[in-house]
């Protein structure tokens, strides 16, 4: 399930471009359009959720639906990835989900990090090799 008026649901459908990191049937892991730092990520899951709490549990989904553990799964891929690629150990987090109304959890290295944020080719190109 999709919303026809989400940003992010318009990325899955592949109706707007994104810089994809890492994808399987159920995730997506793309670049933010306006990153804080070299290689900032929004991993969300494909079908449309409002907050990363609506996810169902493992135990409580769905045969065939994403659950919340299986997200943090690709959130950890995500940022040990962005850990070799920008070769730091510090590696944030955050789920706030104000700024479009989609389940997603931003992901992105130290904004200390030496590297153009906007080159969202190199930058995407640099996490996929180690995911």
């Amino acid at each position: 399930m999709t919303d026809s008026n989400c940003i992010f649901c318009k990325i899955v459908r592949g109706e707007i471009p994104a810089y994809k990191v890492y994808e399987d049937d159920d995730f997506l892991a793309f670049l933010d359009i306006n990153p804080r730092s070299p290689g900032h990520t929004q991993v969300i899951p494909r079908k449309h959720f409002r907050w990363v709490w609506d996810i169902p549990a493992a135990a409580e989904a769905k045969a065939g639906e994403p659950n919340i553990g299986e997200l943090f799964e690709v959130v950890k891929k995500v940022a040990l990835a962005q850990q070799k690629a920008f070769n730091t150990d510090f590696i944030l987090s955050k789920i706030i989900g104000d700024e479009v109304e989609h389940a997603h959890i931003w992901v992105f290295p130290d904004p200390k990090i030496s590297g153009n944020p906007k080159d969202f080719a190199d930058n995407a190109e640099k996490i996929r090799k180690f995911i």
